[in-house]
């Protein structure tokens, strides 16, 4: 025999039900609720069942008398693993069922699966095998319906001890085999279900399958404490070395169970496979020790089972002093409220009365300032009419402001339409010009060694006629035109400029392009900005100032 089966599910509920208490969702409606239920969770973990189900009990009080549905589950469910540790089972199954009941009402498909597994290991602990398969069954049914692997594999787990423990191997190794591939993700709970399936196989006389794989799994597993892993280990080792008969190596590793110090329960097998293994090497001395070994070991577990019992009755009473002393309380609660509400209905009629005189008072007080508000009222109407006025005046101020601003941004658009004109007529007489040249040129080329001097006299009037600076002359008149002041600034800022250097600030300023001045001085672009450098350098501004922006803030 391994650990006890329903020990061994009943840790897959404490698993369960912590995980479930752990993804409880904080708000501040709950958190003292769920503060009190973490609280009596750790004194279960640790044992100390009194303070426990006192903290429990309180917890779900608190979460009826809120209608908080996930909390009270979690009250009641660990309520009734306080009492399954107590061997309360009848008390736990109220509570399991009362969880139960709260869990399809109210809750999801999970809660219902935890409670349903706790249901089925107090069946198989009282030996009603029928019932505990058909709640496992249910809890399995859900998780399949929910697509759990993890669950179905833990339920198929449990159904296969259940089988095991009612000595139907053979359908216990079919769950087994069924739970391997749902466990894989949980390396120590698959370990578990191949200890499941080492009892079928010394069960169903394939011991020497069964040693192999626990030795393997001895030596491979890494956590061996996990639900007595290592115990159960070398017992089905042990126990297949005795099938094998190979008893020294069956008694061997009886005795390295012993030295990982398993729990009373499990010194009851170990010390009935020693007596078996004496028994064989008929050893009777040794094989009567061990027999008496296991009475001692019985008895031991008696008195603890007493003491629980004995604890049990305490916590009953502890809990029936909370619930009495919680009634009391109530009561006194409610007594004290109606003091309350007395007081605070004499306090409110108090006020009342106040709040009567006081308004007539201040009635009187109204009549007599009345007057006087009257007054201050035709005041204040004198003074609205000063300020309408004032409004007034600044409203013509700031009319003849904006008309002023209007008049000046017209100005300056017309600047900039003129300028555009300017510029537009320069380029206008550049190209002509060039164009002409470009004429003069072909026609002085086919008249190269002609006697017709008459054309060639027109021709070089033409020549004259483009190098005079007429053009130039009408254009910085009406650029002087346009922009007053400007052409007198830069030569009173510059007198070192030239008139060709005037002229090509000019087309600066009236931001013509380095192609468009270029073209119209019939020059380069590289030469037209070698000369605006030039020009910069002349004027001795710094290399970082842009020379259309100095020019248009000059004025």
């Amino acid at each position: 025999m391994l650990l006890p089966k329903g020990l061994l599910r009943f840790l897959f509920s404490v698993f369960l039900l912590c995980f479930a208490a752990g993804a409880m969702a904080q708000n501040k409606a709950t958190a003292k609720c769920d503060s009190i239920l973490m609280s009596g969770v750790e004194a279960l973990n640790k044992n100390e069942h009194m303070h426990s189900l006192e903290l429990l009990t309180k917890a779900l009080a608190l979460s009826r008398s809120n209608d908080w549905p996930n909390q009270e589950f979690l009250a009641l469910n660990n309520i009734g693993a306080n009492y399954y540790l107590l061997l309360e089972y009848g008390e736990a199954l109220n509570y399991y069922l009362e969880a139960y009941t709260v869990a399809i009402k109210k809750l999801e498909p999970k809660d219902e699966m935890i409670v349903l597994n706790n249901i089925a290991i107090l069946y198989s602990k009282e030996k009603k095998y029928d019932k505990a398969n058909e709640y496992f069954n249910k809890a399995y049914g859900i998780a399949k319906e929910n697509k759990d692997d993890f669950r179905m594999g833990l339920y198929a787990l449990n159904m296969g001890n259940l089988a095991n423990e009612s000595n139907n191997y053979k359908l216990g190794k079919d769950y087994f085999t069924e739970s391997l591939p749902l466990l894989v993700s949980q390396p120590q709970f698959l370990v578990l279900a191949k200890i499941g399936l080492g009892d079928c196989d010394i069960a169903l006389g394939n011991p020497k399958r069964a040693r192999e794989s626990a030795t393997e799994l001895l030596r491979t597993t890494k956590d061996l404490e996990f639900n007595h892993t290592g115990i159960s280990l070398c017992m089905i080792i042990s126990r297949a070395f005795l099938k094998e008969n190979q008893l020294d190596e069956a008694l061997d590793y009886a005795k390295k169970t012993l030295e990982r110090k398993p729990n009373l329960e499990t010194k009851l097998q170990v010390f009935g496979l020693l007596s078996e293994i004496h028994f064989k090497k008929k050893n009777y001395a040794a094989a009567l020790q061990y027999k008496d070994s296991i009475i001692n070991t019985n008895l031991e577990l008696d008195k603890i089972k007493n003491n629980k019992l004995y604890e049990n009755s305490k916590v009953k009473l502890e809990i029936q002093n909370y619930k009495n002393q919680s009634e009391r309380n109530e009561s006194k609660l409610v007594s004290e409220r109606r003091i309350f509400y007395s007081v605070l209905l004499s306090i409110i009629i108090i006020v009342i009365f106040v709040v009567w005189t006081l308004r007539n008072l201040s009635l009187k007080h109204k009549q007599k300032k009345l007057i006087a508000e009257r007054n201050e009222q035709i005041l204040v109407l004198e003074l609205e009419k000063e300020k309408r006025e004032l409004l007034l005046l600044e409203k013509q101020f700031n009319e003849n402001s904006t008309l002023s601003l209007l008049e000046q941004e017209r100005l300056k658009n017309e600047v900039e339409l003129k300028n555009r004109k300017l510029s537009a007529k320069a380029l206008y007489l550049s190209g002509r010009n060039i164009m002409i040249e470009e004429v003069l040129s072909g026609l002085t080329d086919l008249l190269h060694g002609s006697k017709n001097n008459s054309l060639i006299e027109y021709i070089q009037t033409l020549k004259n006629h483009l190098r005079t600076d007429n053009e130039w002359d009408s254009f910085i008149t009406h650029f002087e035109e346009v922009n007053q002041g400007f052409l007198t600034s830069l030569k009173t800022k510059h007198p070192n400029l030239t008139s060709n250097d005037i002229r090509f600030l000019s087309y600066i300023y009236m931001n013509l392009s380095t192609k468009e001045i270029a073209s119209m001085l019939n020059i380069t672009q590289d030469s037209c900005r070698k000369r605006k450098e030039r020009i910069s350098t002349k004027m001795e501004l710094e290399k970082d100032v842009n020379l259309y922006d100095y020019l248009a803030s000059m004025q």
